[in-house]
This record gives C-alpha cells, sequence and structure tokens, in this order.
C-alpha cells in the first residue's frame, strides 16, 4: 500500500507560467526529505495545477518527510514566493487500493 496526497491548487491568475518555472525547483528538495511527486496535471482552464505526491507504504511517514521538507533551507528561504503563487488548495489523502 501506498500512502499519497491528491493535491490541487487553484493558482493566481496570470501566475501559472510561474508557478510551472518554480515547482520543478521542489522536487529535489521533497525528494531529499522522502516525497515522491508521481504525477503533475494542469486542468484545461489552466487555473489549477494538480498533482500526487507519495509517502511510502506508512502514514506516519507523512509527518516526518514534511517536517523534513518544510524544515529545509530551501524551503524557509522559498516559502514565500511558492505561496504567493496559491489562492487555494485542497488536500485529499489517498492509498492504493
Amino acid at each position: 500500500m501506498t500512502v499519497a496526497h491528491l493535491r490541487t491548487y487553484t493558482i493566481n491568475k496570470g501566475m501559472l507560467d510561474s508557478w510551472l518555472e518554480t515547482f520543478p525547483k521542489l522536487i529535489p528538495v521533497m525528494a531529499e526529505a522522502g516525497i515522491k511527486v508521481e504525477s503533475s496535471w494542469v486542468n484545461e482552464e489552466r487555473t489549477q495545477f494538480i498533482w500526487i505526491r507519495s509517502y511510502g507504504d506508512d502514514a506516519t511517514n507523512i509527518v516526518t518527510a514534511e517536517a523534513k521538507f518544510y524544515g529545509s533551507e530551501y524551503w524557509l528561504a522559498n516559502v514565500d514566493h511558492v505561496r504567493s503563487h496559491l489562492s487555494h488548495r485542497e488536500i485529499v489523502q489517498i492509498e492504493t487500493a
């Protein structure tokens, strides 16, 4: 069983291109923390960024991995820039069937 988050981010108007340049910079930082980006999409209207990030086979990994990611030097230096793109976040925990 894999535990993951299905994340839907509503991107501020006019900021999708900037988000699509910013997001790949987060991937290696997440990987170092134990978070794997499984896949990502943009909706047809180009207003939402939808992605799945996984944490392995144990829900307790979420707490450890997120603490490492959100405490990372990169995140702390860039959190305001990253979050400036987002008007809303919806996060649903999912697991393999």
